[in-house]
C-alpha cells in the first residue's frame, strides 16, 4: 500500500517538526517527529534511536538514507530523483524505514507510484 500522508481527503497523523532534543518535550506523546535535513540533525536523530521515538528526517544521499535507516528512522524523505534509487537499495536492505518523497500537490502522486516508491508526504502533514 502506497503511504500518503498530508492529503486533505485522508485522514493521517501529523509529523511534527522539532530542530533541537529540547522541543520534543512540547510534542504530543507518541508523535512522530520531523527532523530535517539529516547532516544538520544526526545528534537528535541518534537521541531519537537512544530512546525509542518515531521520526521522519530528510536525506540528500544514498549514504544517508542508510545511516538514518541505522539509526531506525520511521520515514526517510528524498528527492523524487534520489528516492527511486534509495527504494531499490531499501528492498534489497529489507529498510524498516519507508521512503518518502515530499510533493506539493495530487498530481504528482502517479509519478511516485509508478516509480514503485513507498509514499508521500504532502507539506501540509507537516506541524511546525
Amino acid at each position: 500500500m502506497m503511504l500518503i500522508i498530508g492529503h486533505e481527503d485522508i485522514p493521517f497523523n501529523p509529523l511534527y517538526y522539532v530542530e533541537s532534543v529540547e522541543e520534543i518535550e512540547n510534542t504530543p506523546a507518541g508523535s512522530t517527529l520531523m527532523l530535517g535535513l539529516f547532516k544538520e540533525s544526526k545528534a537528535i536523530a541518534r537521541h531519537c534511536f537512544e530512546n525509542g521515538l518515531k521520526y521522519a528526517i530528510t536525506a540528500e544521499s544514498l549514504k544517508e538514507a542508510l545511516l538514518a535507516n541505522a539509526l531506525h528512522a520511521e520515514y526517510i524523505l528524498c528527492s523524487f530523483e534520489l528516492a527511486a534509487s534509495v527504494q531499490k537499495i531499501a528492498e534489497t536492505y529489507l529498510f524498516d524505514a519507508k521512503i518518502l518523497v515530499p510533493v506539493n500537490d495530487e498530481s504528482e502522486l502517479e509519478a511516485v507510484a509508478d516509480a514503485g516508491i513507498d509514499g508521500v508526504v504532502f507539506q501540509e502533514a507537516v506541524v511546525a
